[in-house]
């Protein structure tokens, strides 16, 4: 079935479309004509959708998506505007969006003031006027989207009129990225390589299996014809010194870089898993060029730790203990460090004078090059846990020389 394959795949590699309308558009029915089946719930009853409900499915060619269906516009009242808030944070991590319009009731004040939001994020998006088979768009209607650039189209959900259409459209809206298969490390070796990867079993590692990042780069080298060798970092030395041939590349975690960089022959590329999620998700060099922030950070400067997905904290944390001592260490500066977690980005970064992010293992690209791009435009240096560890550890160049960088 589509959505079981679509659901399989990691969230943060899913591309997904948002759905965003007044109350009783037709998202949903919408939605259910678009995947050609019913994953929404539909009801004549107003406000059926309260929050925004994520739905996997499998769109070909674009593969594994996430569709979200979102509260009315108009919703009103103070949960009504705790709604909007919530609809707000999920265009943040959209890929494409829909707005959708009773072609009846026209476009208001509601359509075009997410359509100036949806502009200022940068997010393709589509305007469609559903219900089509109870009444035709306004001519002033039309004569706006003209005007203003807006891609529309018309359809009805209820008979399927459109959606065929609406279908494709949405495809072609897809970033080219999307159509095309990521690369974490699969350029950097070929067939019959050896990559090693080096991971540290510690209190934060899953209890029986590995994490997110280490999963994709081994399934990367399996899928290239490569051949993985996992090792912890204290059976690293013995590992190389039992192969024939040096390896082609060799992966670690960041927190164990300057044991690995000193075991790992310097002719023999090095990078880790953190800086491979940063190339992955969209944004290295400006992560590499956020880095060097450190070496400016004063007394008294608060950093943000910014984490993609809320987990349970251990005692040694790689984002609130160790890398707020490393960087601490390095600068020897009084410095404050804040966390933010889930898909909470703070409003007023301004007061940060550095953004160290996660890996963004959870998070899909557009999120993570939206939140890259708005630290840029606020003029706040944005760079990553594996990146910054490398730079405090003094390896960075090490590690990015793969890249070329």
């Amino acid at each position: 079935m589509a959505e079981s394959e679509g659901s399989k795949a990691p969230r943060g590699v899913r591309l997904v479309i948002t759905l965003v309308g007044r109350t009783n558009a037709g998202k949903s029915s919408l939605l259910n004509a678009i995947a050609g089946q019913d994953v929404a719930i539909v009801s004549e009853v107003a406000g059926t959708t309260t929050d925004p409900v994520a739905k996997p499915y499998e769109l070909l060619p674009l593969g594994p998506v996430t569709f979200y269906d979102t509260a009315g516009l108009d919703d009103t009242g103070e949960l009504g505007a705790l709604r909007m808030a919530a609809t707000r944070k999920v265009l943040w991590r959209t890929d494409i969006a829909v707005v959708v319009v009773d072609a009846a009731t026209g476009l208001g004040d509601a359509e075009r003031g997410v359509v100036a939001d949806i502009r200022r994020l940068e997010i393709p998006f589509l305007l469609v006027f559903n219900k089509a088979d109870l009444a035709a768009p306004r001519q002033a209607d039309l004569a706006w989207c003209r005007d203003a650039g807006v891609p529309f189209a018309v359809a009805s959900a209820a008979t399927g009129q459109g959606a065929v259409a609406v279908k494709e459209a949405v495809i072609a809206l897809a970033p080219a990225e999307a159509l095309r298969e990521p690369v974490l490390c699969g350029d950097l070796f070929g067939e019959g390589d050896t990559v090693v990867c080096v991971v540290p079993i510690d209190l934060a590692a899953p209890k029986g299996r590995l994490i997110l990042p280490q999963v994709q780069v081994l399934r990367e080298i399996l899928d290239g014809d490569g051949a993985a060798v996992v090792v912890k970092e204290r059976e690293l030395e013995a590992a190389l010194e039992n192969m024939r041939r040096p390896p082609a590349l060799v992966v670690t975690d960041s927190q164990v870089i300057l044991k690995v960089a000193g075991d790992v022959p310097d002719d023999v590329p090095l990078t880790t898993f953190s800086t491979l999620f940063a190339r992955y998700k969209g944004d290295l060099p400006t992560l590499v060029a956020g880095a060097a922030a450190i070496d400016k950070l004063a007394d008294g400067d608060t950093v943000l730790m910014a984490e993609a997905c809320s987990h349970h904290v251990q005692a040694d944390d790689i984002g609130r203990v160790k890398i707020p001592r490393w960087i601490s260490q390095y600068t020897g500066r009084d410095l404050r460090f804040e966390v933010h977690a889930g898909h909470d980005f703070p409003d007023n970064l301004e007061r940060f004078a550095l953004v160290v992010h996660c890996g963004s293992c959870m998070l899909g690209r557009m999120e993570m090059v939206r939140r890259v791009r708005e630290c840029a435009r606020r003029g706040v240096p944005v760079t990553n846990y594996g990146v910054a560890i490398s730079k405090v550890q003094g390896v960075l160049d090490r590690v990015l020389r793969p890249f070329g960088l």
